[in-house]
């Protein structure tokens, strides 16, 4: 399953923990993390999944690939800027959000217009998201939400 993990692009320590522990559970069972290709949550959650042998996908805002962080295995460059964060939801089976500002808001507000499960750990308070504890319970809540 691919699993889009969306948050915010510069992040305390705190919160790249949160977002390294679900892109190692995510890479530990076997998913594909879609995500925006660039720092913050995005290179935390990509170094995690990648620390445990998984796949990421870098749905990137600029026309260079170069541009992805290091642990970005498919840089996929748009040219699009803050455009692209109808993209990095649309990639995925389900979404992770993690904390962030209003580029997380506009990938959450796209994936609920996509009927897509989205699960929340440490973010936005919204409709349609499932909120979760931890970094398991959200990789658990996204596998059964897809299952469904």
């Amino acid at each position: 399953m691919r699993v889009s993990v969306i948050g915010g692009g510069s992040i305390p320590d705190e919160a790249a923990e949160r977002a390294a522990a679900v892109g190692r559970e995510l890479g530990r069972r076997g998913h594909v993390v879609v995500c925006g290709g660039r720092g913050g949550t995005m290179e935390a959650v990509c170094r995690g999944a990648t620390a445990e042998g998984g796949e990421t996908i870098g749905i990137l805002p600029t026309a260079r690939p170069s541009d992805a962080n290091e642990y970005v295995d498919v840089p996929i460059a748009t040219g699009l800027g803050h455009a692209r964060n109808a993209l990095v939801p649309l990639n995925g089976d389900a979404v992770i959000a993690l904390s962030g500002g209003p580029g997380t808001l506009t990938e959450i507000g796209f994936a609920l217009i996509y009927d897509l499960p989205v699960v929340g750990l440490e973010t936005h308070e919204i409709a349609g998201v499932e909120a979760v504890e931890t970094p398991e319970a959200a990789v658990d809540a996204v596998e059964a939400a897809v299952e469904r």
